[in-house]
């Protein structure tokens, strides 16, 4: 039984895992054949026939040294073939390491490039949003300067309407000046409206360059904590002191992203802050046209409702002076005409002595007596004298009485003529003194006064 066990254990020998990389080429299995003796059997042989079970015959004693000697020999060769297989793989291993941490260092650089890359495209493009914001705010402040200054034209536009409203009724009217003056308060209206729309479109587009110059700073940030944390992986060797193993860190984050996405993602910041950088720089150049355009309709419509109050004080000075003129021409003819009722009055005096004169001789004339009582020549003669003295009276004082009118209808003249004149030293006393001279007032230049 024992010799049986190891035979069957010299035989059966366990197969050992085999490298992939070498290919095993199996050895020539040795058999040694032992001769049996034909010799016979000593008589000593039943003396020790009680100890033949403990006792190996020869050719098991060789067959099991041969399977000693052939165990050493095949155990040695796979020993040695593995270690030549372990060698091979050490050298495979620590080139294909080393192969792949440089690669991996390569990639690592190149990825620092890359970041670098989008990390100065986006701090350029914080800096130039931040300046362009920062001259977009400066517009603004124009904007709200020339806001300012449209108060004080529109104050005296509103004084100078008011202070027309005084007027005396006759110069009460809708001349020139006063289309001009409402014109005048409807444009700066609408400027104010303007302004003011434009502040608010300013405020947004400001707000806009802040939050997208906050995307850009927040995407400049993490590339740079990465730049960081990727620099530091760069500087890593197998002789660092400060490495560990992180078994879960191969895995992939779900909502990680793709060189593509990643890219995209910084494109796209750059992509909204260039139009947001155009759109504000669009603006800034309107803000310029606005305040240029407005600061020139201004001065036009200032130099027209100057033209027209020009024109109106010349027109009321020429109406003042031709009223004066005609007061003058009244005044003398109502000496004249005080004169000629003075004289009408002597001449009806006179005529009324002559007159009396006649009556009386006629009076006495009549207490002639009997026959002397005759109608003779000095009789019609008086008569006739009388007669013409009467109508001559009349006439004298219907006359009277026309010039009395005459010096009435003067005096009343007088008077209108004297407050019309009034009235137009009034008109152009509100219109030189008060409107011209509250006009001095009004802000020489819109533009100019956005930069103060």
């Amino acid at each position: 039984r024992r010799s049986g066990s190891g035979r069957g254990s010299a035989m059966a020998q366990p197969e050992e895992p085999q490298p992939p990389i070498v290919p095993s080429c199996p050895l020539p299995a040795k058999i040694c054949d032992v001769v049996r003796t034909e010799r016979p059997r000593s008589c000593c042989g039943m003396a020790m026939a009680g100890l033949r079970t403990a006792k190996y015959q020869l050719p098991e004693w060789h067959r099991r040294n041969a399977g000693v000697y052939y165990k050493a020999f095949t155990v040695g060769e796979e020993a040695e073939r593995g270690r030549a297989e372990a060698k091979n793989l050490v050298k495979q291993a620590a080139a294909s390491a080393q192969r792949a941490q440089q690669y991996s260092k390569n990639t690592l650089g190149q990825r620092l490039q890359d970041i670098q890359f989008w990390r100065s495209e986006l701090q350029k493009e914080i800096m130039e949003l931040d300046a362009e914001t920062n001259l977009l705010a400066a517009q603004k402040l124009r904007l709200e300067r020339a806001l300012d200054a449209t108060e004080v034209p529109y104050a005296v536009v509103i004084d100078n309407l008011e202070c027309r409203d005084r007027r005396q009724p006759p110069d009460l009217v809708i001349d020139q000046v006063e289309r001009q003056l409402l014109k005048e308060a409807e444009l700066i209206r609408d400027i104010r409206d303007l302004l003011k729309r434009t502040i608010i479109q300013a405020t947004t587009q400001i707000r806009s360059n802040r939050i997208q110059k906050e995307n850009c700073e927040l995407d400049w940030s993490d590339k740079v904590e990465t730049y960081h944390i990727d620099d530091k992986c760069i500087s890593y060797c197998p002789d660092s002191t400060n490495i560990q193993s992180h078994p879960s860190s191969v895995k992939f984050e779900e909502t990680a992203s793709t060189p593509k996405s990643w890219a995209q993602f910084s494109h796209d910041n750059i992509s909204s802050a260039e139009q947001e950088k155009l759109a504000s720089v669009q603006l800034r150049a309107l803000i310029n046209s606005i305040i240029h355009d407005a600061s020139e309709d201004l001065r036009l419509q200032r130099a027209a409702v100057s033209e027209a109050f020009d024109c109106h004080l010349r027109e009321l000075a020429e109406a003042k002076l031709r009223l004066e003129q005609h007061l003058q021409q009244i005044l003398k003819d109502i000496g004249e005409e005080e004169a000629n009722i003075a004289n009408l009055k002597k001449a009806i005096r006179d005529k009324e002595a002559y007159l009396k004169v006649a009556q009386t001789r006629l009076y006495d004339r009549s207490f002639r007596p009997n026959v002397e009582l005759c109608r003779d020549e000095p009789q019609f003669r008086l008569v006739s004298e009388v007669e013409e003295l009467t109508v001559f009276l009349e006439a004298l004082k219907r006359k009277l009485m026309e010039s009395e009118q005459n010096l009435k209808n003067l005096e009343e003249t007088r008077m209108k003529l004297e407050k019309e004149i009034a009235v137009k030293a009034n008109s152009i006393f509100i219109d030189r003194q008060k409107c011209m001279g509250y006009r001095l007032r009004y802000p020489v230049d819109l533009e100019v006064a956005s930069y103060k």
